[in-house]
């Protein structure tokens, strides 16, 4: 899955997570999601890019570059 670490950033701050927040609701490192979200990860894995949406309660759409069917 492609992610667009540029929307993910921007729904998380704007819901007011912290990386370690994120971190904590998905069981995913830090770094991991620091580096998404810098443009550094261009394929993730589908659980991850999942886990995040679900996290962040959003549609995979918002934090894709891919269209969901």
């Amino acid at each position: 899955m492609r992610p667009n670490g540029a929307a993910i950033r921007y729904i998380r701050r704007a819901q007011m997570l912290s990386l370690r927040s994120l971190s904590e609701q998905t069981g995913l490192d830090r770094g991991y999601l620091s580096r998404l979200e810098r443009g550094h990860i261009r394929r993730a894995g589908d659980d991850n890019v999942l886990a995040i949406a679900a996290a962040m309660r959003v549609p995979l759409s918002a934090i894709t570059h891919e269209e969901t069917t």
